[in-house]
């Protein structure tokens, strides 16, 4: 894939700060009054703090909040939006926990609990080889498997297939495979990226409050044990994604307080590529109290992120959770990604996602221009970039004008 766009342009193609490029364009812009303060906080380089978040969520005028942050997304990226061809393969869905928002995890007795050997996995790998670049592995806490099941799989899917970029494993895997290895988070992380291992998927998150996981997802990893681990992996240059679960029964204050934990975090390590905030699903899971989030709330959640967020380059709208359309209408909300082609995915399908799979290159990039933006395939570490342009459609027919 040939190198074309840096992550961070200006309008006009030279490179400059997108604060100052921000307040220049926000400028030529009516927006309620309600919001300078805001505006002149990013404008000037201030992180927006708790009351800031508040304020935004608990305003009513949606519209001004999605173009100050679409305004912040065109600063750092022009009109361009993001994917990347990908798909899902999870090794196991055995797990020792049973966290009640999860509709994945299943006990090892149950009957459709399954555990991929080493040779099924590369079995399923071969049936994207040339479709993909990255595969997102993640799985369950499976009771036996210690860091050498990891280290073999990672390097016969590096012997056979060098190319592909392997993002695996969430911050709760990692601490499952340390603690049965008897190894340390950071021995653990080092052992897997000699394998193969290229970089972490943000999952596991959820809220970054530990009453919330308590309820939610009790025994997984704390919230500082999650940043904890991710901080490690940037030590060791493994970027990561991070991610937020809403609408569960977490407070707006927690949503907040949540995604400036990740801005301190990152403020530390610099090792967060893309933030994926994506709301609850509650089909086939264990959580009537949720309190399950609007449309306007998952695009009012977006465009706060890309303003609160602002040391972290890449808002996602996760189309998998989100559907085709509302991951449309999220790019003009502050979201500049939308995953990738995603030949196979199982998590959130089976907590009741009806998005597509299988996506071809054009279809990915007629959703990106259909919200107004240039559709740029990205590799994993957003480093090289192509435009992809959609095939021109079929003639259709009009739908017939009034006869009076």
């Amino acid at each position: 894939m040939p190198e074309a766009i840096p992550q961070e342009v200006s309008l006009a193609g030279s490179r400059i700060n997108w604060r100052d490029l921000f307040a220049e364009t926000i400028s030529d812009i009516d927006i309620n009054s309600d919001f300078d303060d805001i505006i002149k906080k990013i404008s000037l380089g201030i992180s927006l703090d708790l009351n800031d978040g508040l304020y935004l969520y608990n305003h009513w005028d949606v519209n001004s909040i999605a173009i100050i942050a679409n305004k912040v997304k065109e600063a750092r990226f022009d009109s361009r939006a993001f994917f990347n061809l990908n798909v899902h393969i999870n090794q196991t869905n055995i797990c020792t926990l049973a966290c009640k928002f999860c509709a994945f995890r299943r006990g090892r007795n149950s009957p459709d609990a399954y555990a991929l050997s080493i040779d099924e996995y590369l079995r399923e790998v071969a049936n994207y080889d040339g479709l993909v670049d990255e595969i997102h592995s993640v799985g369950g806490l499976h009771p036996d498997w210690d860091v050498n099941y990891y280290e073999e799989l990672f390097s016969k899917v590096k012997k056979f297939y060098p190319d592909i970029h392997l993002k695996a494993l969430t911050a709760v895997e990692i601490k499952h495979i340390a603690e049965i290895s008897s190894l340390s988070i950071e021995e653990v992380l080092r052992k897997l990226q000699n394998a193969g291992l290229d970089s972490l998927p943000g999952g596991g998150a959820e809220i970054l409050d530990d009453d919330v996981r308590k309820v939610i997802c009790n025994g997984k990893e704390s919230s500082a044990e999650y940043l904890e681990i991710h901080s490690i992996a940037h030590s060791l240059g493994i970027p990561t994604n991070c991610t937020m679960l809403f609408g569960t029964i977490e407070s707006t204050e927690q949503r907040i307080n949540h995604m400036i934990k990740l801005r301190d975090c990152q403020n530390m390590t610099g090792g967060f590529q893309c933030f994926v905030p994506y709301p609850y699903l509650p089909d086939n899971s264990r959580l009537p109290e949720a309190n399950l989030a609007t449309g306007i709330e998952i695009l009012k959640t977006i465009s706060i992120s890309r303003l609160i967020l602002d040391n972290i380059p890449h808002i996602k709208a996760y189309r998998m959770n989100l559907g085709d359309h509302i991951s449309e209408l999220a790019l003009r909300y502050g979201a500049d990604d939308i995953d990738g082609t995603v030949h196979m995915e199982s998590i959130m399908h089976l907590a009741g996602s009806k998005a597509p799979l299988k996506h071809s290159m054009s279809k990915m990039a007629r959703i990106i221009n259909d919200s107004g933006c240039r559709a740029i395939r990205r590799n994993t570490t957003y480093t090289e970039f192509e435009e992809i342009v959609p095939e021109e459609l079929p003639f259709t027919m009009k739908l017939p004008m009034s006869s009076e």
